[in-house]
């Protein structure tokens, strides 16, 4: 992205010449436009991005953020944690033989991936074909590729007509923005089809849940110069205004907008759809976490122990069996949970129950289950399980989806359906109750 960033403007010469002598100086003169995103100094040093960093640009049509996630296995939590706030995605693929297999075999984190976006409603995927210049532009290794991956795609769920496929080289900038380079020679004797900045220009926005309460889950939360606390995330549903209150959930504090950024921006209000950051003031920064839902204090977000959802399983080694323990992701926050209860396995395309009680549930099952959280240590006295924020689908899509991990293996996703053990928050007497159906 680095390198589509600075074809576009958006990174000066300065910066790129700083990058590429640093990267040069650290050994790592290959990962030169990698840095524009991986800012952090372990990030440079290891060369892999571990964090979400946010940027944007800008088309003919579209103004574009971009949320960079990493790729690496050991930090799929803030990959999910970016794929949560994204509308779309760029699939970058490396087609060196033997690289493109090892990403997209049994276990490759090319798979996951695409499962991940696709669980968290993403439907639009760019697929860039990346290095091809090391491969010397060979276009039957870009139409295998192809192949393999579209069929993928819609095993998937992936819409063929919302997916689409591109040659480029990053490093040599051919087929981000043009193809007039010298380097772009071989690629246009059989590749007549748009650049990237075009499939990115021609991305269609979802509808936006603007009528919907406010629900702003954080995805960070850093001290503020001189503006109280920020807090950055996406606008799942609703507006927000400067001077608003706002509650935090899980937690009976409120807080006052004091300012918003919106691509480095100051503004009066965002709405659904936005990647904001808010300043907050008349909190303490202690009660602000990541995971964390801000919300109209006359109309909060529920907050769920025990609740059912509607699951598919992914392609698991070992069966899903009731008891089974379970890490639970919902946006920024990831939570240990247990497999209560097997209610029934479902048909895929009606829903209709076709087992109830099922002892377990095997590899492409969609079924419905009972979640219940578990509190935080396995040792000690025991502990009440912490509430998180959460909506069915029906009444919120964004803050209706979760994932299943278990052994760092992603194994399923779901839509929670029903609430069972849910603690409901009076906002006029400061009641909280809880509710058992």
């Amino acid at each position: 992205m680095g390198r589509l960033l600075y074809e576009l403007g958006r990174v000066d010469e300065k910066t790129r010449i700083a990058n590429e002598r640093g990267s040069s100086k650290a050994g790592k003169s290959s990962f030169s436009w990698a840095w524009e995103l991986d800012g952090t100094v372990e990030e440079r040093e290891r060369g892999i991005t571990m964090d979400i960093a946010l940027q944007s640009l800008t088309t003919p049509h579209r103004q574009v953020t971009i949320l960079d996630a990493p790729g690496h296995k050991d930090f799929i939590p803030n990959m999910i944690s970016g794929a949560a706030q994204a509308d779309c995605a760029l699939l970058v693929v490396d087609a060196n033989t033997g690289e493109f297999e090892a990403g997209f075999d049994r276990g490759g984190q090319t798979r996951e991936h695409l499962l991940l976006v696709r669980s968290l409603g993403v439907s639009q995927v760019i697929v860039a074909v990346n290095k091809l210049d090391q491969v010397n532009w060979d276009q039957s290794r870009f139409e295998d590729i192809c192949a393999l991956l579209r069929a993928f795609l819609v095993q998937s769920g992936f819409p063929s007509s919302k997916t689409s496929f591109i040659p480029v080289s990053a490093m040599q900038g051919v087929n981000l923005v043009g193809r007039t380079n010298p380097d772009a020679l071989a690629l246009s004797k059989w590749y007549k089809g748009p650049m990237l900045v075009d499939l990115l220009d021609k991305l269609e926005p979802p509808a936006r849940e603007i009528a919907s309460p406010l629900r702003l889950p954080i995805s960070n939360v850093f001290k503020g110069q001189s503006s109280g606390t920020g807090v950055t995330g996406r606008i799942c549903g609703g507006v927000v205004q400067v001077g608003e209150r706002l509650r935090v959930l899980p937690g009976d504090e409120s807080a006052i907008v004091r300012l918003i950024d919106v691509e480095e921006q100051s503004v009066h209000w965002a709405a659904a759809g936005t990647n904001a950051t808010l300043y907050l003031i008349s909190i303490d920064p202690i009660h602000l976490n990541i995971g964390s839902v801000l919300c109209p204090p006359s109309d909060v977000v529920p907050l769920a122990t025990v609740f059912t959802a509607r699951i598919i399983v992914f392609d698991v080694q070992l069966p899903i069996i009731t008891g089974a323990s379970i890490e639970l992701f919902h946006h920024s926050r990831d939570v240990p949970a247990t497999i209560s209860k097997l209610i029934a396995t479902l048909d895929r395309a009606s829903g209709v129950v076709t087992k109830k009680n099922p002892r377990v549930l095997t590899k492409g099952t969609s079924a419905e289950v009972e979640i219940t959280l578990r509190a935080g240590t396995l040792s000690g006295p025991a502990l009440s399980a912490r509430p998180i924020p959460l909506e069915p689908f029906s009444v919120n899509k964004d803050m209706g989806r979760i994932l299943v991990r278990r052994g760092g293996e992603t194994i399923s996703a779901g839509k929670p359906s029903t609430f069972i053990a849910v603690k409901v928050l009076n906002t006029l007497a400061g009641i909280v109750l809880d509710i058992i159906s």
